[in-house]
């Protein structure tokens, strides 16, 4: 695997969004986005990183989820140890016992512009990990690895970048695939509530409603998108309610790394 690509940051963590949210997850942060979202809170994985080989970073992923396979059970009943980190994982999920690999993500930045993060995912499902995909939605999702689970935005007005949204994915979505709606203005709740509506999203997958947590000063680059003038900011505990009164076949969600850490901080 000589192919490169440019990566911010690879960590392990709790997953703080999705279905997901709550396990284990090894965070793979590819740098570079051709977005500019008036909330984003990840502005320095525009630029920052470093050209790291596929071949380093499954090592690097295999080194943070070696606790998760150590100790296993082999077929006959005794203890054994699974494969340590010069040794590959493809042969880990068929071992008894095992207790389960951590989940896999590839954030960003936005990973589908980097055209070996499409290697990488199909390499990591093949090593037994279930491998997650955050896209902003303005990307073509059809040649993603099927086995990985897409979990892709519909920019909503607030962003700045409504009209990057690329319709087409709508219909190459399954029912493992998520939409994320970023929420943090009335008008953003209006436009998601009509947008799930026409497209009927909710027969196609799960649906998120994510509030926009308020940038700490550190965090706002000047590159980002203003919210539109004339936009009304929606609370969090309004979300939720308006979600309740309306009988959205939503989920509500925070980011969970947010309130078991600073906001600002990295690395969770």
């Amino acid at each position: 695997m000589s192919q490169t690509l440019v990566i911010n940051e690879i960590y392990l963590s709790l997953q703080g969004e999705s279905t997901f949210a709550g396990l284990p997850c090894i965070f793979i942060r590819l740098t570079a986005c051709d977005l500019r979202c008036s909330y984003c809170d990840t502005a320095y994985a525009f630029t920052e990183g470093n050209k790291r080989s596929l071949a380093e970073v499954r090592a690097e992923v295999l080194r943070l989820a070696e606790p998760y396979f150590q100790t296993c059970h082999t077929s006959n009943g005794t203890t054994g140890t699974a494969a340590t980190g010069n040794q590959g994982l493809g042969d880990l999920p068929t071992k008894i016992g095992c207790r389960e690999l951590p989940l896999v993500e590839l954030t960003g930045g936005e990973p589908l512009l980097q055209k070996n993060a499409f290697p990488l995912m199909q390499a990591l499902c093949d090593d037994g990990f279930t491998v997650l995909l955050e896209t902003s939605g303005a990307h073509d999702i059809a040649t993603v690895d099927p086995r990985v689970r897409r979990i892709m935005d519909l920019k909503c007005p607030s962003s700045g970048e409504v009209e990057r949204n690329r319709w087409d994915n709508i219909s190459l979505l399954k029912n493992t695939d998520e939409i994320k709606f970023v929420i943090g203005t009335q008008q953003d709740y209006a436009w998601a509530k009509q947008t799930i509506s026409e497209h009927k999203l909710d027969s196609i997958c799960p649906l998120l409603f994510s509030w926009v947590h308020p940038l700490a000063p550190e965090q706002r680059h000047s590159s980002l998108k203003q919210v539109p003038a004339g936009q009304i900011p929606i609370s969090r505990q309004e979300l939720a309610e308006k979600i309740i009164a309306d009988a959205l076949p939503v989920r509500f969600q925070v980011q969970l790394h947010k309130v078991v850490w600073t906001p600002e901080t990295r690395g969770v």
